[in-house]
């Protein structure tokens, strides 16, 4: 019956193996792009670590796990080491990371403190105090068992017999074997005794004996107990004449008397070793079926933060200053984002790798919800606050994944009257003051990236204006190191004219002219420069007056820097390539002979990029509640589109799962922000909405009826703040009209009636019943602002089960048809004109755009957002109207044309009403909000208000 166990233990580690294997592809098949990753760190060059290593390498390919070998030199430092292993702690991809010991180095270097280094989730050698504390206090569940002596456990285990109640010995008292060996046959239930180098006399009647002391042969054969298990993991080189070598490899045991004796013997080589290797792998399979558990998209373990209600409802900074935000990387945590896809910017806002989509692009997509509102007034009707409402209430009330996905705000209307974008009430973005400036310094990268091209086209032009051709060629393409060479930008630009040639010498003085000159017609520049401050003195400038340009003058203006093409570019991106593609594309003027200019003719679309690679991230946030939100982008919604990222809403709706709900918002009203999301957004992302939230108040609804204009600093007129349903029925036509536009594209809508403490349940209860009667799926009244996300509960109830319904979306047109015909569909099945009228400057572009290969755009209609129609003081539902088409312009890199209905300011928002909102908040005390809109007309009306003093006056 007393034989070695060798053949029988290799056959057990190829099982191991197997299992292991079949693991690896079980998690593969839930996520393609998921592979359990190692990394082994070596330094120095140490002959037998090598071979070691090899061993490790091999066995995890085989398995199907991603190895890493790390090799650092020995001239490495112990910080250096340390940052090594800082490094790979951080990368998600990597599930188990060992220090091949021993340290190589020719600098001291503290072996425990690198060990120690190591994470404990990913110390698949169970090196670490704190895996060597949870085993030794009996948490084998909790921590991993270092490699050898889980190994011998198994191989003892393989023999047949059983661990509990017997006698065993373990010979050495190493951190690697001897000292977790012990705690292991402890835990197991045997009576242990540990025996070293000290210990007086190793004689013994162990059932169960394994060593691991490192000493040739010490351990004879008569002191081991008939039929004994005996474990050998000592490994050490003995003289012998009869090798090559001189020397062989012997264990601890004497074998050959050993084996007379002991029932089972593991032999020396060839015995523990695969078994260690074995355990290795399994322990870092284990680690990455643990990551994999613990990160499945949709799988949040989210705390939220419970508000402290108060009456009367404080003011925004107020609440916004006395809520304590949870740090923004447990927010993180929580919702399933891991360490190395976030920068962190502070302990309230952080930027998020795209390497996140990457991860999840497997996992299917949550809820798609939009948020737009009726026909924007001057009185306003709550969608960021609705929005920040509804997320509060599906996310801390429902318990539901739920992302809110909004627009950065412009620093230009938040140090106007107009103030910031975070919300109101108790439904906030927070930190409101961070939010609503700097934030992560996206704005400023695109003030800086588009006037780079602003300075670019004005160099070029005065360049080109006083220099030879040769001249020219000889800057654009320069000798470096005695030769020229044409960068990947100029290669591109040389196909564009189609010279299929590549080295710069051969071209001919023709193909050289044609190259170096843009020839730009000054007159058809449309690229402006851009500041974000409303600084109305720059409205129009004169530039080149400086005697260096020689006379080269040129008026030209600044906008408000979220009017620039490049911020439409980053809303509408879904990649950094795309992002750079889209910028290269832009078109900045055209030539003398009509042919457009772009970024790339400019050869500045690389340095765009790179100014805009960290704006490209979305910036995470949360909510008074706790809930998560993207802060991304901040596209105009009259001369762009006017919605958040595409990125941001991609990465949310992966982030939620498919039972969660991602809520954005669209700018103004459904004619203007929601037409846009369905038609350029949704066009571009391949996103599919599931639900329109449209938000509609008691007050705004009495204004489309015919109410009183509203007069700055004076209380509302009593229109507003007493019931009268028969002007706010006549009102309702224009919800009406909206709820049409939003069912247009196939999607159920829920009007949000956002109530105001004036409004009385009559006046509520019509707005429903007329909204259900429109065709809404449903009407609900919220009181967010008040009371958070409590106030929207029924509205994230009913959101959830229009989710549910059937939908049938579908565009309002295909970009195929002629730019004419989309215009007109727009015009007449979302605002309700008869007809448009092409002024000759409009029909003229139309020509150019179509003629260029520009036709097929989807159209971005740029009108006032105060009126269905073109004329903002018709409320309601105008009809019997024609839409003069003024202008048309192309943001090619965005991907649209933006025909000009009127008048349309890019420089910032002008004053037309300066109005006010009243809120009681006391006896006492009166609150006024006052916010402004711009507006699109050829005449402005100025309105210059001392703040201060209406303020003095307002309270009591």
């Amino acid at each position: 019956s007393q034989h070695p166990v060798d053949d029988n233990h290799l056959s057990f580690c190829r099982q191991v193996r197997e299992r292991l294997k079949k693991d690896v592809e079980e998690m593969k098949s839930q996520d393609p792009n998921f592979s359990p990753g190692f990394v082994v760190l070596q330094v120095g060059d140490r002959e037998d670590s090598n071979l070691y290593i090899s061993m490790k390498m091999k066995a995890a390919a085989e398995i199907g796990i991603k190895a890493r070998h790390l090799k650092l030199p020995k001239m490495v430092t112990e910080e250096e080491v340390l940052h090594s292993i800082r490094e790979v702690n951080n990368d998600s991809s990597v599930h188990g990371l060992i220090v091949q010991l021993p340290l190589d180095s020719v600098n001291k270097i503290d072996t425990e403190k690198v060990t120690n280094a190591v994470a404990p989730e990913k110390d698949v050698d169970g090196l670490t105090s704190i895996n060597a504390g949870k085993l030794s206090r009996g948490d084998l569940g909790d921590c991993f068992i270092p490699c050898t002596p889980n190994g011998c456990m198994e191989l003892i285990k393989q023999t047949g017999v059983s661990v509990a109640g017997k006698r065993a010995v373990v010979v050495g008292r190493s951190k690697i074997v001897g000292a977790p060996m012990h705690d292991l046959l402890l835990w197991n239930h045997a009576t242990v005794t540990t025996c070293h180098s000290k210990t007086a006399d190793l004689a013994s009647e162990a059932e169960i004996l394994v060593t691991g002391i490192g000493k040739p042969e010490i351990v004879k054969g008569e002191w081991i107990k008939e039929g004994a298990v005996v474990i050998d993991c000592g490994i050490n080189s003995i003289a012998d004449s009869t090798k090559s070598s001189g020397k062989r490899v012997v264990g601890d045991v004497h074998y050959a008397s050993a084996k007379e004796r002991a029932a089972f013997i593991t032999p020396v080589p060839g015995g523990v070793g695969p078994m260690t290797v074995a355990m290795l792998m399994q322990n870092t399979v284990l680690s990455a079926k643990r990551f994999f558990a613990s990160h499945k998209p949709g799988k949040w373990n989210i705390t939220y933060t419970k508000l402290n209600l108060l009456k009367p409802v404080p003011s925004d900074i107020e609440i916004s200053r006395a809520c304590t935000p949870k740090p923004i990387d447990q927010l993180a945590k929580e919702i399933g984002l891991l360490p190395d896809e976030l920068e962190l910017y502070g302990n309230t806002k952080a930027k998020v790798q795209l390497e996140t989509l990457k991860r999840l692009q497997a996992q299917p997509d949550g809820k798609y919800v939009v948020v737009t509102g009726i026909t924007p007034t001057p009185l306003g009707e709550g969608k960021s606050t609705t929005t920040i409402g509804l997320v509060q209430a599906l996310g801390a009330h429902l318990k539901l994944n739920v992302f809110a996905c909004v627009r950065q705000p412009s620093q230009g209307p938040t140090f106007g009257i107009k103030g910031g974008a975070a919300g109101g009430g108790y439904s906030q973005v927070i930190p409101m003051e961070e939010f609503n400036l700097h934030l992560t310094g996206d704005i400023h990268a695109i003030t800086a990236a588009n006037n780079l091209v602003a300075a670019a086209i004005e160099a070029r032009m005065f360049h080109e204006a006083t220099q030879s051709d040769k001249a020219l060629y000889n800057r654009l393409v320069p000798l470096s190191g005695g030769q020229r060479k044409f960068s990947p930008i100029q290669i591109n630009r040389l196909k564009k004219l189609g010279i299929e040639k590549t080295e710069p010498t051969a071209l001919i003085e023709e193909e050289i002219s044609r190259f170096a000159r843009l020839d730009i017609d000054p007159d058809s520049i449309t690229w402006q420069r851009v500041l974000d401050t409303n600084d109305r003195f720059l409205r129009k400038i004169t530039v080149g007056e400086s005697p260096t340009e020689k006379g080269h003058t040129r008026s030209c203006q600044f906008d408000i820097t979220v009017a620039s093409e490049i911020m439409a570019v980053l809303a509408l991106t879904t990649s950094l390539e795309d992002m750079r593609q889209r910028l290269a594309k832009m078109v900045v003027a055209t030539s003398r002979s009509g042919e457009p200019v772009t970024a790339e003719d400019l050869g500045v679309s690389g340095a765009l990029t790179v100014l805009m690679r960290d704006a490209v991230k979305p910036n995470l946030m949360q909510t008074l509640e706790g809930t998560p939100v993207f802060v991304h982008a901040g596209p105009f919604a009259n001369i762009a589109h006017g919605n958040s990222s595409i990125l941001a809403d991609k990465i949310a709706l992966k982030l939620v799962g498919p039972s969660g709900f991602v809520v954005t918002e669209a700018g103004f009203g459904a004619d203007i922000g929601m037409e846009k999301f369905f038609n350029i957004k949704c066009r571009y992302s391949g996103l599919r909405p599931h639900v329109v939230v449209l938000v509609a108040t008691v007050r705004a609804l009495k204004m489309h009826g015919g109410g009183p204009t509203v007069t700055a600093g004076m209380p509302l007129p009593k229109e507003y703040v007493e019931e009268n349903l028969e002007l706010l029925e006549k009102g309702c036509c224009n919800m009406k009209k909206q709820v049409e536009n939003a069912s247009a594209f196939g999607i159920p809508v829920v009007v949000a009636v956002n109530a105001f403490k004036t409004d009385t349940d009559a006046e509520l209860d019509l707005i429903c019943n007329l909204a259900k009667e429109a065709g809404a799926f449903n009407a609900v009244r919220c009181s967010h602002w008040a009371e958070g996300g409590t106030g929207a509960v029924a509205l994230g109830e009913a959101v959830q089960r229009a989710a549910e319904a059937p939908s049938h979306f579908s565009f309002l047109y295909q970009t195929e048809l002629p730019i004419v015909d989309k215009i007109r569909i727009i015009a007449q099945k979302i605002y309700g004109a008869d007809d448009i009228e092409l002024l000759p400057e409009a029909q003229q572009k139309v020509e150019r755009y179509t003629k260029q290969g520009f036709g097929n755009l989807p159209i971005c209609m740029a009108k006032t957002h105060l009126s269905l129609s073109h004329d903002p003081e018709k409320k309601g539902v105008p009809t019997g109207f024609i839409l003069p088409i003024r202008d048309i312009r192309a943001s090619v890199g965005a991907g649209f044309l933006y025909p000009l209905v009127g008048s349309v300011s890019k420089t910032g928002y002008q004053i037309k009403t300066l109005w006010c909102t009243l809120h009681f908040c006391s006896v006492h005390t009166v609150t006024y909000l006052v916010r402004i809109y711009h507006v699109i007309l050829p005449q402005t009306i100025i309105l210059i208000v001392d703040l201060s003093q209406i303020f003095l006056r307002l309270v009591d």
